[in-house]
Parts: C-alpha cells; sequence; structure tokens
C-alpha cells in the first residue's frame, strides 16, 4: 500500500479554499509523504501557502495530466463531494490517473477498488472506509485500564478535533511521552498510518471497534483518540461509540471561535454556553455514575479563521467565560494541553 516516499497529488476538485476539502487540508498539514502538487480546477498557477497559508508551499495544477508533470505517484481525493459520490468529471480524472499509473488513496463511502480491477504491478487503490473484520459487541473493558485516554469531543462536526489530536500527540512525543493517536476517521488513518472508518462499521459493532483499538494500545501512557461529530448534532452517530468504546479519563472539548449557531447542519441548531455542553459530556460519558467520569482537561479553540489579535482575544474570552484553560493548539502549541493531561 502507501509507501513513505511515495508522492502525494492531493486532488481538491473545486473546494481547496472550502471547508470540504478537509480531507486534503489534513493531508497537506500532517502527511509523512511528500507532496508533489495539489489539483483544484479553480485555482490553477497558484500555490497552496497562497491559498491556505499553511502546510508545505506546493503548486496548484488544475489537471491529472499536469499532475503527472510533477511526478505524482499517488493521487488523494482530498474533497468531500455532496451525497458522498465523485461527480463524472472527477470520475473521468481517476480515471486519467489510474490509466497513467497512479495509484489511489479514496477516503469516500464508495469504494472504487471495484471500478478498477487490472492494475499495473505495485498499483494500488486504498478505499480507506472499509469495515474491520473481527469485531465483537463492546463490554467496556477500556475503564479497566490504568493509562490516561483522552478524547477529543466538540461542539461541531468539523471544529478541529483531528487536527487538535494530532497537536497533542506529537507534543506529547516531543516529551518522551509513550504516546498513541488512535483515528476514528478516513483523514486520520491516513496520516497516522493506524485506526478504523468508525462511519463505515455496522452500528452494532462501533463500540466494539473503538473498544478494540483502545485495549490494544494498552501499552502507552497516554492514548489519544481522535473524535468525531458531536452530541449537539442532530446527523452525527459516531461521538456516542466513542465515549462507550474509550472510557475516557479526559475529555478536551473542541469548539470554534464565535460559533453560535451549528455549521455544518441545515436547520438552526444554537451552541449552548459551554460549561453546559461540557457538563454533557461528562453526563453521558459517566451514564449516572456507570463509567468513570472524564476530567475536562482543557478547551481547543479553532481560531484559524481569526487574524492575530483577534484569536488571543477569542482564547482569552472563552477562557474567561468557561474557566477552564483554552488554548489553540496549531497557534499556540499543545504543549499546555499535554501538562493538562498529565497533571
Amino acid at each position: 500500500m502507501l509507501r513513505p516516499e511515495q508522492k502525494l497529488v492531493i486532488h481538491f476538485h473545486e473546494q481547496i479554499d472550502k471547508l470540504n476539502g478537509k480531507m486534503g487540508h489534513g493531508v497537506l498539514r500532517y502527511s509523512r509523504n511528500p507532496v508533489a502538487c495539489a489539483i483544484d480546477f479553480n485555482h490553477g498557477g497558484r500555490s497552496t501557502r497562497e491559498l491556505l497559508g499553511f502546510g508545505p508551499d506546493v503548486p496548484v495544477v488544475s489537471s491529472v495530466e499536469a499532475a503527472f508533470e510533477h511526478g505524482g505517484e499517488a493521487l488523494v481525493l482530498g474533497m468531500a463531494p455532496s451525497g458522498g459520490r465523485l461527480p463524472p468529471e472527477m470520475v473521468a480524472e481517476v480515471d486519467r490517473a489510474v490509466t497513467g499509473g497512479m495509484s489511489v488513496v479514496n477516503g469516500l463511502h464508495e469504494q472504487l477498488s471495484p471500478r478498477y480491477p487490472d492494475l499495473a504491478a505495485g498499483q494500488w487503490i486504498w478505499d480507506i472506509r472499509q469495515e474491520p473484520t473481527g469485531l465483537d459487541i463492546a463490554s467496556g473493558r477500556a475503564a479497566e485500564l490504568t493509562n490516561l485516554r483522552a478524547l477529543l469531543v466538540g461542539t461541531d462536526m468539523a471544529v478541529g478535533k483531528m487536527t487538535a489530536g494530532l497537536e497533542i500527540w506529537h507534543a506529547a512525543l516531543e516529551r518522551d511521552i509513550r504516546a498513541e493517536f488512535l483515528a476514528s476517521g478516513q483523514i486520520g488513518i491516513l496520516i497516522s498510518g493506524q485506526g478504523i472508518p468508525l462511519d463505515a462499521i455496522r452500528v452494532d459493532y462501533a463500540c466494539g471497534a473503538v473498544e478494540q483499538m483502545v485495549l490494544q494500545a494498552a501499552a502507552a501512557e497516554l492514548v489519544i483518540v481522535e473524535g468525531q461529530g458531536s452530541l449537539l448534532h442532530p446527523g452525527s452517530t459516531s461521538t456516542l461509540p466513542l465515549l462507550r468504546g474509550t472510557c475516557p479519563t479526559h475529555l478536551i472539548l473542541c469548539h470554534r471561535a464565535g460559533m453560535t449557531e451549528l455549521d455544518t447542519v441545515g436547520v438552526t441548531v444554537k451552541v449552548p454556553p459551554l460549561n453546559e455542553v461540557i457538563d454533557l459530556y461528562q453526563d453521558v460519558a459517566s451514564a449516572c455514575g456507570l463509567y468513570p467520569r472524564p476530567v475536562i482537561a482543557a478547551i481547543a479553540l479553532n481560531t484559524a479563521h481569526l487574524a492575530d489579535g483577534d484569536a488571543a482575544r477569542a482564547v482569552a474570552q472563552v477562557a474567561d467565560a468557561t474557566g477552564r484553560l483554552t488554548v489553540d493548539p496549531v497557534r499556540g502549541g499543545a504543549g499546555a494541553l499535554v501538562d493538562a493531561l498529565m497533571a
């Protein structure tokens, strides 16, 4: 499958500067593989640093043909199309990539490997969203572990749970802490090389899949579990399995600065005061005392959309309003979050 030296091409379709480009954004910021170029139909001739302001500065081209000229070896589908299916123009792009010899990293629900049965030697299609084998029903065994288990939870989808988790993981490793990052989504799996695609797992086995993953990391001093969705979101199904399967000792609440309503749902859902959201997560995690009540270590505040001065004020305002440690782990580093978890 994907080798560390293979050069990636991240295909954003037309979403490089939009929230639905988060698969590609995560790969650009954190992938250990070199990124040869990005593709976006609307921004050919520009660069990722110019458009996004983070990650390596790689050229943006407007087609797969141009990506071959930059030495691309594996095409990463870095966008989230409406309905989870590739539009016709993207199917044609993937066809051209495969015909030209590229392998494909696919994080969509739509499986692509059946479309390409005759690949060249060394060529592959990685459909990340596939249910693992050997799953069982959860039994709460993670609560018996003696390590620290930190689960990232959020006020909404796409508020930075994976990013905060990866930043904490890297900061912990820099301090020689035996830490593991357990991915629960396709982006984190691609970046870290391990985890489960939780939204591809049948609901009866979802808690058990999380529990199995956490138990396998029992030797780690600190286990950081990537969160998904939100208990506030009417369409979110992954948050409760993560709470039950992890039996977390600590929670870190992730929130986008200034967000008063959920951004990822088509109806108005207001965000309650953050301390009430914290109480909700602790109450659900402990289930009336049946399971350990996790500690809220801190709030990870996503200020990516703000200028530096506004970001600093937003962090201070949330800290004052909640009385809790508040950090933007990208802007300010995750060291304080690691300190809070290890205290």
